[in-house]
This record gives C-alpha cells, sequence and structure tokens, in this order.
C-alpha cells in the first residue's frame, strides 16, 4: 500500500514538473491587423521575439485601469478603440516582477502608430531643463515656455500626473 500513495506522489511530481507556466515579461504594442482602431499586445522574449506559445487569460492595467486580456498564440487585442492620438500606460505584473511600457499611439485617419517611450526621458528632459535654467538665467523664459509646452503636451495627450510619475518610477526601478 506505501508503495502505491509513493508511486501516485512521484506521479504528481512529474505531472506538475512538466506542466508549463506561461509567464509575460516582455510584450510589444502593435496595430491590431483588423485596423479596427484597436491595439494588439503580443507577448515577447527578451529580445523582442514574439512567443506563440503564450495563452490563456492575463491581467493588464492599461492607463489605470485592470484589464483582463485573453490571449490566443501569443496575442491578445485591446477591447476599447483609440480615437484620438494619445498615451497608452500598459503594465503587466507577475511572479518575476512588473513589466510596464509607455507607448504613443500615434492616429492618423484609420491608422494607428504606436511608438514606444522610454519612461528615463519624461525624467531626463524636465530635469534637463532645470539645469539650463540655473547655468542660463538668461533663457529662464524659454525654459519656463518649454516646461509648460511639454506639460501641456503630456495632459493633452491623455498622460496624467499619477500616470507620468508611475512611469518615471518604473523606468527607474529597471535600471536598479
Amino acid at each position: 500500500m506505501r508503495k502505491i500513495y509513493v508511486l501516485i506522489a512521484f506521479c504528481l511530481i512529474v505531472f506538475s514538473a512538466g506542466a508549463q507556466n506561461a509567464a509575460i515579461n516582455n510584450f510589444l504594442v502593435k496595430e491590431n491587423l483588423l485596423k479596427n482602431n484597436k491595439l494588439a499586445i503580443i507577448a515577447a522574449d527578451s529580445l523582442n521575439v514574439p512567443n506563440e506559445n503564450i495563452n490563456g487569460s492575463y491581467t493588464f492595467s492599461v492607463s489605470g485601469f485592470t484589464q483582463i486580456l485573453k490571449f490566443n498564440d501569443g496575442i491578445a487585442v485591446l477591447p476599447l478603440p483609440i480615437a484620438k492620438s494619445t498615451f497608452v500606460y500598459i503594465k503587466h505584473q507577475n511572479d518575476l516582477g512588473t513589466h510596464s511600457k509607455l507607448v504613443y499611439v500615434y492616429k492618423k485617419d484609420a491608422d494607428l502608430s504606436p511608438y514606444a517611450i522610454n519612461s528615463l526621458w519624461l525624467f531626463i528632459i524636465p530635469i534637463a531643463l532645470v539645469i539650463i535654467a540655473f547655468a542660463f538665467r538668461k533663457l529662464i523664459i524659454f525654459v519656463v515656455i518649454a516646461f509648460l509646452v511639454f506639460v501641456y503636451f503630456n495632459h493633452s495627450a491623455g498622460l496624467n500626473l499619477g500616470t507620468f510619475f508611475e512611469s518615471i518610477f518604473d523606468g527607474l526601478k529597471s535600471l536598479f
């Protein structure tokens, strides 16, 4: 009887070790192939090569809203269409950490062009403006105007203050 229990335990260990828990540690953001003003999230490896082995439901945060995305062969489509050019902050958290991307989606007619933005640029640009203002006192008016244009563009394109700082902190955490 004891041999049967050991055999069953061994089989359970072998089957559970053989089960693959696919985690999304990197992803790409592209326009949906149907051209329906929606974005597609493509699971990828660290070299940005699409991973077609990802299937199932995964939880993502899209610009602060939690959404469960259904992946089929490594591709999931965001349910809401994009009406105008905007920033989209996409974040996924799993056992290996938080993986996020800040994307500027440029909409022209019926086409969407997503551009990934390194979150460190959101940190570097204001710091550079402050350094220029301190170094060259005569340029202070120019720096203030440039900073206001930077803030207005970010806010009008959907990048609110909370998302701005969250993307900066995630970018700085990924460095360390």
